[in-house]
């Protein structure tokens, strides 16, 4: 199972509730809490309210939301030529989809949770969380499994900003 972003959050969690289900997870620029990365204290919300969030990304015009997406996406992406693609990903998607989980993603705390994982775990990140790595590797602890690799360029679009690294790291995992 292999999931970028929150989609690697969600192979996270699935690999950890079904621990005998899954053989192999590859998690790419993904972290269990993204809220500890700035305050390591962070405590998910049960029941929480995303109505703020899905109201702020349904209440645009399509011009807003696009111009959004247009200005984010630099920060997470260095080839720019794939920029029109995932920017169109963006303002393809149900806003109010993208809100919720958008939300969702801020609340969720996996790093206890992820002890329950039992098959080997490639974890692939962006160059700069080189800097954040304690961090970074701490909120992993409980993943006995994981196999940390950090992209030597690029930024959250590894697969796009550094291809020929991302895919020999999953050939190799892949095949042992």
């Amino acid at each position: 199972l292999i999931g970028h972003s929150m989609g690697g959050a969600l192979a996270l969690a699935l690999a950890a509730d079904y621990p005998d289900l899954i053989s192999k997870i590859v998690v790419v620029d993904a972290v269990p809490c993204l809220a500890a990365i700035n305050d390591p204290a962070f405590k998910s919300k049960m029941n929480n309210d995303c109505s703020a969030t899905v109201n702020q990304m349904t209440g645009m015009t399509n011009d807003q939301f696009y111009d959004m997406q247009k200005k984010t996406m630099p920060s997470l992406l260095a080839d720019t030529t794939k920029l029109d693609m995932v920017v169109d990903w963006s303002v393809k998607s149900d806003r109010t989809t993208f809100g919720q989980m958008y939300c969702d993603f801020f609340n969720i705390d996996l790093r206890e949770r992820i002890a329950q994982i039992k098959c080997p775990a490639l974890i692939l990140l962006e160059s700069y969380f080189i800097n954040l790595k304690p961090a970074i590797e701490g909120q992993y602890r409980n993943l006995k499994t994981a196999n940390f690799q950090y992209a030597t360029t690029g930024l959250h679009f590894i697969m796009y900003d550094d291809t020929a690294w991302y895919l020999g790291q999953l050939s190799t995992f892949l095949k042992q």
